[in-house]
């Protein structure tokens, strides 16, 4: 039987050193839950004080981040590295991450396990859903490039998104209990938060740094991300070069890649490692020489990542092509 982790390789790690690597820390993962929520409330009261049009794109572009950021605390509770008992695992993520962005941990669960257990495959839902698709060919130009970016901030683009990733998840995600009580907790997660609207009269607050954001920059980081971890210049000819990680400094991770999931080629070898370790992990890795080789290492999205779209590989194809003259 094939495997798309770590025990489809012959890597020498220290085992001593990596078993320390898959204890969780829930105190961490809920200390960053609190943070991303109160820098998207504290983005929004400061937008609100000093309202114009600068500070405004300002906190759609820091909410979005920070709602992507809990889309990441979520992958992680997807994989059971949040909470031991997966029943408050669940319930907790989806309250604070997934119930606000209209969508369950437990459908995303579903379609992002298979993806794990049939990398870059037919059977990989996330791949096999996105080959074909404009934005995820490539080579493309720097300007086809950040001009899907910017599109984005139109909200239709974003709406789309939504629309198909939803809309293909719940085709894949069949609850098995489809129970009243089963869906209680969405119930009445929604009910708290339209009767809370309803009389503070928050819906214009809502509109300005929810629903915009999670239509245009939240989605536009989820693009951002999907890229990087499966797409542009990889070779695919190997476990170790079907994804990538990216050594991003501290800006980069705030806005592209929040709580390490840029370290993604170390996620998908040894996915039980919760997301603070993963750095610990990919110094391990490296002592391995025929990992620190053969990996797909990128260092820095704008003087990394965004060098390896294809447009470098296009403008010298080009360049071969034209005719030489004098």
């Amino acid at each position: 039987m094939s495997h798309f982790d770590a025990r489809s390789l012959k890597i020498s790690v220290d085992k001593k050193a990596l078993k320390p690597l898959y204890q969780t820390e829930s105190y961490r993962h809920v200390l960053d839950i609190v943070l991303n929520w109160v820098l998207m409330i504290g983005a929004a009261v400061l937008c609100t004080l000093y309202f114009n049009p600068i500070t405004y794109i300002l906190a759609v572009i820091v909410i979005g981040a920070r709602l992507h950021a809990l889309a990441i605390l979520m992958h992680d509770a997807t994989h059971f590295r949040f909470l031991k008992n997966k029943k408050w695992n669940d319930l907790i993520t989806n309250f604070t991450c997934m119930y606000p962005i209209f969508t369950s941990i437990e459908a995303y669960r579903t379609n992002h396990l298979k993806h794990h257990q049939n990398l870059n495959t037919e059977d990989d839902p996330d791949w096999f859903a996105k080959l074909g698709r404009k934005d995820f060919t490539f080579p493309k130009t720097k300007k086809e490039f950040f001009l899907t970016l910017f599109s984005y901030f139109f909200l239709i683009k974003g709406l789309s998104d939504a629309l198909w990733i939803f809309g293909r998840i719940s085709k894949q995600h069949k609850p098995k209990n489809k129970s009243l009580m089963s869906k209680l907790p969405v119930i009445v997660f929604y009910v708290l938060l339209i009767t809370t609207l309803i009389l503070t009269g928050g819906w214009y607050y809502y509109l300005l740094f929810w629903i915009i954001p999670y239509f245009s920059t939240f989605f536009m980081f989820q693009y951002i991300r999907s890229v990087a971890e499966h797409f542009g210049e990889l070779s695919y000819d190997h476990l170790l070069t079907s994804t990538r990680t990216i050594k991003a400094h501290f800006v980069e991770r705030f806005f592209f890649a929040p709580h390490q999931v840029s370290y993604h080629l170390e996620h998908h070898l040894y996915p039980g490692v919760p997301y603070y370790n993963l750095p610990k992990l990919h110094n391990l890795l490296m002592s391995d020489p025929f990992y620190a080789e053969k990996a797909h290492i990128t260092h820095g999205f704008v003087k990394g990542f965004f060098n390896e779209l294809g447009y470098y590989e296009a403008s010298q194809k080009k360049a071969e092509k034209a005719p030489v003259l004098g």
